[in-house]
C-alpha cells in the first residue's frame, strides 16, 4: 500500500510488509526475534525496486540516519561514488536489532520496499558444498578430472587478473609502473565483481558473447593445465588437499548464519577427520580382544591314510636331502664315517644320489608295515584278544 507519510519520517519495517513510496524516504527494520540454531540458514532481506534509478545508503541506527541529512564533504563524496540501480537487495544480520537505510530515487520516482525472512537455499548449498569438499579433499586432489575442471573454472573467472599479471611481467620494473599495476589489479577485481553482479542480465542479452568467452578462455586454460599436467609429487598433492580442506571449512563458515553453530560444525569436522585413524585402530584392537575373549580351541583334524603316507614321503625325502648336503659339506669327516660303516660303497652311492633302500628292503617294509601287513594284523588281533580277555574276566562265575 502507499502510506500517507512525510518523507522526513522514519518508517518501521516488519517481516512481510511492503511499502510503495515516492521521493526520498528513510526506513528502519527492527529485528525482535532472538536467533537460535533453527535460523542457521535463515536470511533477512529488504528488497527495493523501481522503474527509475535510485541510491540506497545503509546505516546502523536512527542517529546515523539523521546525520545523513547534514551536508558534509564526506557524505557528499560517498553519495557521489555510490552506484545507482533500479533494483537492489539489502541483507540484514540476524543479530542486528535495528538496521536503517535511506532511498533516494531520481526525479522523486515511485519505488517499492519489501522485507522478507526466509530459508535461503543458497546458504544451504554453500554449506553442503563446503562439507563435501572437506570430506572428499583427499580424493579430489588426486583426480585428473578435478584438476582440469578446476583449472578451467579458475582460468575463466580470473582471466582479467591473469592479463594484468602478464602485463606486469612485461612492463619495466619501475616505481611508477607498480602504481599502474596495482590500479590494474583493482580494476580487474572490480570488473569481476561487476560481471557477477550482472551475470543474469549478461546471460540473457549477451549469451553469444558469454559462450564465446567461456569457450576461448576455457580452451586456453585447458591447454595450460595439459601443458603442466596433473600433480604427481606427493607433497604437492598434500598441499592441494590441505588447501581444499581449508576452502571447504571456509564455505561451511560462510554457509551458516549462526557463528556458534558454524564453529561447532567446523570443530566436529576437524575432530572426525583427524580421529579417523585412531578410531579405526581402536576398533581393530577391540575386535582382536573380543576374539581372544571368546576364543575356543579348535579340534585338530586327523590325517587320512593317504595324507599320512604323502606327508611321510615328503618329510623322508627332505631329511635325506639335508643328510646328503651335510655329508658333502666341509664339516663332515668322511674317514671317521667310513670306519664306522659296514658298507662304505653303499653309503657313497647314497651321497651321489642313489636311493637309501634296496628294492628288496622296500618290499619287505611294505609287507611288514603297509596296509594289510603283518604289523597291522598283529595290532588288530592283539586288540581283539585283549577285549575278549576283559569280557571273560568281567563275567561273573
Amino acid at each position: 500500500y502507499v502510506p500517507d507519510r512525510r518523507s522526513a519520517q522514519i518508517i518501521d519495517l516488519q517481516d512481510g510488509e511492503e511499502f510503495t513510496m515516492s521521493g526520498s524516504n528513510r526506513f528502519c527494520y527492527r529485528n525482535a526475534l532472538v536467533p537460535t540454531w533453527r535460523q542457521t540458514w535463515t536470511r533477512i532481506q529488504v528488497k527495493v525496486w523501481s522503474s527509475k534509478d535510485f541510491k540506497v545508503e545503509t546505516v546502523a541506527g536512527e542517529e546515523e540516519l539523521q546525520e545523513l541529512e547534514n551536508f558534509t564533504f564526506w557524505n557528499w563524496l560517498q553519495g557521489f561514488l555510490r552506484e545507482r540501480h533500479n533494483e537492489t537487495t539489502i541483507n540484514i544480520s540476524l543479530f542486528s536489532s535495528k538496521t536503517c537505510f535511506r532511498v533516494d530515487p531520481t526525479e522523486k520516482a515511485q519505488f517499492t520496499v519489501r522485507a522478507l525472512r526466509k530459508f535461503d537455499i543458497f546458504l544451504f548449498l554453500v554449506f553442503l558444498s563446503g562439507t563435501l569438499l572437506f570430506i572428499f579433499a583427499d580424493s579430489l586432489s588426486r583426480s585428473q578430472m578435478f584438476f582440469y575442471s578446476a583449472g578451467m573454472s579458475i582460468g575463466t573467472i580470473a582471466s582479467l587478473i591473469i592479463v594484468v599479471y602478464i602485463l606486469g611481467r612485461a612492463l619495466p620494473k619501475k616505481g611508477s609502473i607498480y602504481v599502474i599495476v596495482a590500479g590494474g589489479w583493482s580494476v580487474a577485481l572490480y570488473a569481476i565483481q561487476l560481471v557477477f553482479r550482472n551475470l543474469k542480465l549478461i546471460l540473457q542479452e549477451h549469451w553469444r558473447l558469454a559462450l564465446g568467452y567461456v569457450t576461448v578462455v576455457g580452451f586456453v586454460s585447458f591447454a595450460v593445465c595439459y601443458r603442466y599436467g596433473p600433480l604427481v609429487n606427493e607433497k604437492s598433492i598434500n598441499i592441494l588437499s590441505w588447501t581444499l580442506q581449508l576452502f571447504g571449512l571456509l564455505l561451511i563458515y560462510l554457509g551458516m548464519q549462526i557463528q556458534q553453530v558454524a564453529f561447532a560444525v567446523i570443530l566436529a569436522a576437524l575432530f572426525s577427520k583427524h580421529l579417523e585413524v585412531p578410531v579405526s585402530l581402536a576398533l581393530t584392537a577391540w575386535r582382536k580382544m573380543m576374539r581372544y575373549v571368546n576364543w575356543k580351541p579348535v579340534p585338530r583334524r586327523l590325517l587320512t591314510e593317504e595324507e599320512y603316507q604323502k606327508e611321510g614321503e615328503e618329510e623322508t625325502h627332505r631329511a635325506l636331502e639335508e643328510l646328503r648336503k651335510y655329508c658333502n659339506s666341509p664339516e663332515f669327516s668322511p674317514w671317521k664315517a667310513v670306519s664306522r660303516l659296514q658298507s662304505p660303497k653303499r653309503f657313497a652311492d647314497f651321497i651321489e644320489g642313489s636311493p637309501h633302500l634296496m628294492p628288496n628292503e622296500a618290499s619287505v617294509h611294505a609287507q611288514e608295515y603297509g596296509l594289510g601287513g603283518s604289523f597291522f594284523e598283529d595290532e588288530l588281533f592283539d586288540t581283539d584278544d585283549e577285549e575278549e580277555d576283559v569280557k571273560h574276566t568281567s563275567k561273573p562265575e
